[in-house]
């Protein structure tokens, strides 16, 4: 299973990100004290997602209903 960038960005800025600058494989957001990297792909898999919540300190259920 994997779910959509575009949402998952979408995902990121509700939860108070927001873009800092692009890397060369990775589009990189930051809320002041965490940066997180996003590949730049259309699909990003499942596992990778579930890093992204918990590097954000969210929840896995929380952050799966804002990317669907």
């Amino acid at each position: 299973m994997s779910y959509k960038g575009v949402k998952i960005i979408r995902a990121l800025k509700e939860c108070g990100f927001e873009f800092l600058k692009e890397g060369h494989n990775h589009t990189i957001f930051t809320n002041g004290e965490i940066n997180i990297p996003i590949g730049r792909h259309k699909e990003i898999d499942r596992d990778v997602t579930r890093l992204i919540a918990r590097e954000i300190g969210v929840e896995w259920t929380e952050f799966k209903k804002k990317i669907n």
